[in-house]
């Protein structure tokens, strides 16, 4: 099944019709918000607001591990984050979108593991897989992410967007910052040298939790502004509000037709992620 991580706004898509909302407890803690369990022509798909419903939680405060953990006893085992994101890259523009292709974290303070060794907590999901043997018996785990993005997926999101004409980029390296400020025009010009493509706040640990659980994860990212330094105005939470409303429908189109089209059964080796990663 599929979850989505993304705003409130997300859920009063036309067509898609809402089942339930169901609050999911984890050892980890509370997860944002209840999880809005929905069906499109025939498929169910998960919605989560990462930030919680009214933007409760900042990036740095957001309990990525309970996010993910509760999408796993639901029987999610794909996750598409959608979020908005600044421009690195001179090429891109706001109201582009961005399907990553890999990743820089610059995160300080986020835990980014579910397996801790002697300190690992119970699988309570009732699953009987590698993940449950793996945290049972406490076992330190080192997770490959040379390609963290699934392929599959990303293919799927970028025939979408040929679909419907949307402008896009299939490649691009997502710069996770710890946040809440924004980033300084030297901090910008270093992430760009680097090879940064957009920077954001939530992407991380997100991406590397999903992993863990042998999740297929693709992040759709909605470029609402330019970087620091590389805009000439000064920054505000205004434009990205104002950015992302005015991208809603095309975001919604392309959510909708990828829980229509995006198959159980998915040609990559995500699921193989755990395989010789402990110790």
């Amino acid at each position: 099944m599929l979850g989505i991580i993304g705003g409130s706004g997300l859920y009063d898509i036309q067509g898609l019709k809402i089942v339930e909302e169901v609050e999911v407890s984890t050892p980890f803690g509370e997860p944002s918000d209840k999880y809005v369990i929905a069906e499109y022509k025939g498929k169910k798909a998960v919605f989560l607001p990462r930030h919680g419903k009214g933007h409760k939680y900042p990036p740095h405060l957001i309990n990525y591990r309970a996010n993910i953990w509760g999408f796993r006893k639901l029987g999610v085992n794909k996750i598409l984050s959608v979020s908005a994101v600044g421009g690195i890259n001179p090429l891109l523009k706001p109201g582009d979108f961005v399907l990553s292709d890999n990743f820089i974290d610059f995160t300080k303070s986020r835990v980014s593991t579910f397996y801790e060794g002697l300190n690992s907590k119970e699988d309570d999901t009732g699953i009987n897989d590698q993940v449950k043997e793996y945290l049972k018996d406490k076992r330190v785990v080192h997770i490959d992410v040379t390609n963290p993005f699934c392929p599959s997926m990303r293919k799927l999101l970028k025939d979408i967007c040929e679909e419907k004409g949307y402008r896009y980029h299939f490649k691009g390296c997502y710069v996770a910052t710890e946040g809440p400020r924004l980033e300084t025009a030297a901090e910008i010009k270093m992430l760009s040298l680097l090879g940064g493509d957009v920077v954001g706040m939530t992407l991380v640990p997100e991406i590397i939790l999903a992993r863990e659980l042998n999740m297929h994860f693709a992040s759709v990212n909605i470029v609402t502004n330019l970087a620091a330094g590389i805009s000439e105005e000064r920054l505000t939470s205004d434009e990205v509000i104002q950015t992302m409303k005015q991208k809603t429908e095309d975001i919604k189109k392309v959510i909708l037709e990828f829980i229509e089209k995006v198959p159980e059964k998915l040609n990559c080796s995500c699921e193989e992620v755990l395989k010789g990663a402990a110790i």
